[in-house]
């Protein structure tokens, strides 16, 4: 790593910035700085959790590549987000909405929409989500996000919609 870093060096040598020295500085009345409060109390600060307490603030889509039902890396922290929730509310349930695009059979969308719908709930499982809270369904290429025939459309239409009810 620091030989991959030297190789990107210019060989300029830049100036050091100055550094101030915070524990030199004299104190006024109430051993704090001439300036303002001491910068080193810790004030406590109370988190709501109203991340997890909110779905509608959560990514709820994962989207797939073509002809497959592979979860991308790239949705890990949405659904990661949504397991934290569903962890914490064992009384919300969830639909999971396979979808594909157009092209390919009616039966066969339909089986790859479920495939999908199963590869999410599998992976919210393993991140300890219980199965009685998550229901997979398939749509197939019934319900597009998006209609057009080019493949900005199709790319939006390879979802699994994750609904709570």
């Amino acid at each position: 790593m620091i030989a991959a870093l030297g190789a990107c060096s210019s060989g300029v040598k830049l100036d050091e910035a100055p550094v101030e020295d915070r524990n030199a500085l004299a104190t006024g009345s109430g051993g704090t700085a001439g300036s303002g409060a001491d910068s080193r109390v810790v004030t406590p600060v109370s988190v709501s959790g109203t991340e997890i307490q909110q779905p509608d603030s959560m990514a709820r889509i994962v989207y797939f590549d073509y002809d497959s039902f592979e979860v991308r890396q790239d949705y890990a922290a949405t659904l990661e987000a949504n397991a934290r929730y569903l962890k914490a509310d064992s009384s919300r349930r969830l639909a999971l909405e396979g979808h594909t695009d157009e092209r390919g059979g009616r039966e066969y969308n339909l089986a790859l929409g479920q495939k999908r719908a199963e590869a999410v709930r599998r992976s919210l499982s393993l991140l300890g989500v219980s199965e009685s809270q998550m229901e997979p369904v398939s749509f197939g290429e019934e319900k597009p996000a998006e209609y057009g025939f080019d493949e900005a459309s199709f790319a939006k239409n390879r979802r699994v919609e994750l609904t709570y009810r």
